[in-house]
């Protein structure tokens, strides 16, 4: 019989998370990709309805004589835009996953003290350093995961779609449309996201997992209001003034970090956007540019990448605290 170790018994857990939240973490993105698909074939059955009496054309061009004439400039510049396309397409299911995430933090240590659950999980072999940390890892690990596989089943039907509408128009989108190289990057580019925006929404979760461990009542209302109430006050005392500073870097680093940076990919320097601005009209230039590695590496290395991660680690620790020392249950 095989030990059961601490290893496989956080697995269990993740996996226990999992079951619980199956429709938030897999069916919300997944349906969404799905919905977003038949939009998308509706909205190529009116362009098809439309080209039948106007042509299959783009602006006054026929696509037969303009796939027939795009040269190798042209190819990079058309994939590249394609790649934009694709990574903004899944911006639905990245909202739907700060959405998700943010009430399963909030609710992830209060819901089994509200229906007393949490009496028979404390009889059990399983520690509280394990239960919250394996909440971390199903709110920032697995449910961004499944986010992305929502995200390549939206990308891969679309490519189908468009694929077989050119098709019926006697047109080979196989090689506009199917570059392995610019895919598997992409896909490779989102799984190498996912820790990063774990670590960037440490904060975020920190402080919601510290409210729900913590709340004896009505944790939405602990975990938004109390920040946006302090911040009005600091506001308007003008606190940060005397610390030759303004308000608007309270809301930014402390109050945005504390709720919104569950956000995916809000880590990005929106200060860096405008140095882009030189690069033209072409996006994939300005995309390659903010997700390359290095940024990443750079914008991990800032200060307030570091200060948040630390932060959000010392809420995570005084939450398992919380968890520990509160055996209390409410109705």
């Amino acid at each position: 019989m095989n030990a059961i170790t601490p290893s496989s018994k956080f697995l269990w857990q993740v996996k226990r998370e999992f079951w619980e939240h199956r429709g938030g973490f897999l069916w919300t993105p997944v349906i969404i990709a799905l919905v977003m698909l038949a939009f998308i074939a509706m909205g190529l059955v009116t362009a098809e309805l439309t080209a039948q009496r106007a042509g299959f054309t783009l602006n006054g061009i026929h696509i037969d004589q303009l796939t027939s004439h795009i040269d190798a400039d042209d190819m990079a510049k058309f994939q590249g835009a394609l790649d934009v396309g694709l990574i903004t397409m899944g911006m639905p299911i990245r909202i739907a996953l700060f959405v998700v995430v943010f009430f399963y933090a909030l609710g992830a240590l209060y819901n089994d003290r509200a229906d007393r659950s949490v009496l028979f999980w404390k009889s059990l072999p399983l520690s509280d350093t394990q239960t919250v940390l394996s909440k971390v890892a199903a709110g920032l690990i697995l449910a961004p995961a499944l986010a992305v596989f929502g995200m390549i089943v939206l990308q891969l039907g679309f490519l189908i779609l468009f694929t077989l509408y050119a098709a019926l128009h006697g047109i080979n989108a196989l090689p506009y449309l199917w570059s392995p190289t610019h895919l598997i990057a992409m896909w490779i580019k989102f799984a190498v996201l996912i820790p990063v925006n774990a670590l960037w929404a440490l904060p975020t979760m920190g402080w919601l997992l510290l409210c729900s461990a913590w709340a004896r009542s009505k944790p939405f209302l602990w975990a938004v209001m109390l920040p946006v109430v302090s911040g009005v006050i600091i506001t308007w005392m003008q606190v940060m003034q005397s610390f030759s500073l303004r308000s608007g870097w309270f809301w930014q680093h402390v109050i945005g970090r504390a709720l919104l940076s569950l956000i995916p990919e809000s880590w990005i320097n929106l200060e860096s956007l405008k140095s882009l601005d030189h690069v033209g009209a072409d996006p994939s230039i300005a995309l390659s540019n903010l997700f390359s590695f290095g940024a990443i590496a750079d914008r991990m290395a800032s200060a307030n990448f570091v200060i948040g991660v630390a932060a959000g680690l010392a809420m995570i620790a005084a939450a398992i605290w919380l968890r520990r020392k509160r055996v209390e249950a409410y109705a």
